[in-house]
């Protein structure tokens, strides 16, 4: 079972949110999560990107794969 870590959307119509799940990787984009790590809001200046690095890292020893927006929203939090 591949893993990964990517965003799934929240929110109302033209009002995207995501939240940062870890989740199989043959799993539909808003499919249920194996766990939630964090969330990033787009709509609001600067950019609201909250991540639970701890949980990230973790999966990420357990061999999690993270998305390319995942990766890129990472190193704007300082990893």
């Amino acid at each position: 079972m591949a893993m990964k870590i990517r965003l799934t959307r929240m929110g109302s119509k033209k009002r995207p949110f995501y939240r940062v799940v870890a989740l199989d990787s043959a799993t539909r984009r808003d499919g249920r999560p194996v766990e939630f790590l964090g969330h990033y809001n787009p709509m609001v200046e600067p950019n609201d990107i909250k991540l639970d690095m701890e949980k990230i890292e973790q999966w990420l020893a357990k061999g999690a794969e993270p998305s390319n927006t995942v990766r890129s929203l990472l190193k704007k939090a300082g990893k």
